[in-house]
C-alpha cells in the first residue's frame, strides 16, 4: 500500500481487536496515561523485509509494562504475531517503527493494573542516514534507579532526553551525550554510546541508569564473534573526546557514525563501519 495523497506518512494502529487508519483518539482527559504518564512503550525496525530482533523488542514491552505496575494482557509471542501481520500490511521494502504500547485507563497517581489497555502502531519512518551526527555534552543527566523507573522503555523518562536534545540542538548539534548522576557518560539522548580506541571498542556498563539495549546487546556480541575486543566499563567524558571512533547504536537508526563531539571533528572509522556491516549482515541472515 502506497503512503498518503497528501504526502504524510502511512500509519496504522492495532487497538481493542482491530486496525485503524492514521491517528485515532483512543483516549481522552481522563486516560491515567495522559494525566500521569502511565506507557510504556517499544520500538522495533522493519526495513529491506526484514525485521531483526522484534522477538527480543516484544518481550522487552511486557517486561516494560510490568515494571511500571502495570498488567499486560497479551504475551511477547502474541504481541510478535500482530506486529507480523501489521508488516504485511505495507511494502515489502517499507522503512517501518513498530511501537507496541501499554498504558492505564484508570488510577489515582499508581496506576490501576487492571484498567491496562495496549495498542500497537506501525508507521512509515524512513532509517536515518548512515553518513552520521554531531553530539555535544548535555546538562542533563540520566536519573538513578531509585529515582525514575529505569528498568522500563517508560514515556515519562523521555521528557528529559528532549530537554538535552533542545539544549543541543539550540547549540547546532544533532545529539548530545548524557552522563550518570556521579558524572560517568551514560549514552546519547537517543541511542548507546560507544568509542573505539587503539583497535579496541569501549561502551558504559549498564548501570541501571540507561537501557541496556536490544541492537546494543547484539552489535557487542556481533563484534566479539567477529574478533574485536569490547570493554563494558566507566566512561569518562573525557575518554569520548579522545577517541579514535564514536558511534552509537539505537533501533531507530542502527549503527551510525559520529562526526563531532564538540569542537572536535571526527571521521567515520572502521569499526563503526564493521559494527553496521555486521548488524545488516545478521538482520538479512534470519538468525
Amino acid at each position: 500500500m502506497a503512503g498518503h495523497g497528501d504526502g504524510s506518512a502511512r500509519a496504522i494502529t492495532y487497538v481493542d481487536g482491530a486496525w485503524l487508519e492514521g491517528n485515532p483518539g483512543i483516549i481522552g482527559p481522563m486516560t491515567h496515561a495522559i494525566w500521569l504518564s502511565s506507557v510504556v512503550f517499544d520500538g522495533a525496525r522493519a526495513f529491506e523485509g526484514v525485521a531483526p530482533d522484534l522477538d527480543l523488542h516484544c518481550a522487552r514491552a511486557v517486561r516494560s509494562a510490568l515494571a511500571l505496575g502495570l498488567e499486560p494482557m497479551l504475551t511477547a509471542g502474541e504481541i510478535e504475531e500482530l506486529c507480523r501481520e501489521g508488516i504485511r500490511r505495507f511494502p515489502k521494502e517499507a522503512e517501518l517503527y513498530v511501537r507496541p504500547m501499554f498504558f492505564a485507563e484508570s488510577g489515582f497517581v499508581a496506576p490501576e493494573p487492571e484498567s491496562t489497555r495496549f495498542t500497537l502502531t506501525i508507521h512509515e519512518a524512513p532509517m536515518p542516514s548512515a553518513a552520521g551526527f554531531t553530539a555535544c555534552l548535555s546538562t542533563r543527566r540520566r536519573p538513578t534507579p531509585d529515582s525514575a523507573p529505569t528498568a522500563a522503555k517508560a514515556a515519562c523518562l523521555y521528557p528529559n532526553a528532549g530537554l538535552a536534545l533542545k539544549e543541543a540542538r539550540e547549540r547546532g548539534f544533532d545529539n548530545a551525550v548524557m552522563l550518570d548522576p556521579i558524572g560517568n557518560v551514560a549514552e546519547f539522548a537517543t541511542a548507546n554510546l560507544f568509542i573505539a580506541k587503539d583497535g579496541a571498542v569501549h561502551t558504559p556498563a549498564p548501570n541501571g541508569t540507561f537501557l541496556n539495549g536490544i541492537t546494543r546487546q547484539r552489535v557487542i556480541g556481533l563484534l566479539r564473534d567477529a574478533g574485536v575486543a569490547v570493554h563494558e566499563r566507566t566512561l569518562t567524558f573525557a575518554e569520548v573526546m579522545a577517541a579514535d571512533e564514536v558511534f552509537s547504536t539505537g533501533n531507530y537508526a542502527k549503527v551510525v557514525p559520529v562526526t563531532r563531539v564538540e569542537d572536535r571533528d571526527l571521521q567515520p572509522g572502521p569499526l563503526a563501519a564493521r559494527a553496521r556491516a555486521l548488524y545488516w549482515e545478521f538482520a538479512h541472515s534470519g538468525r
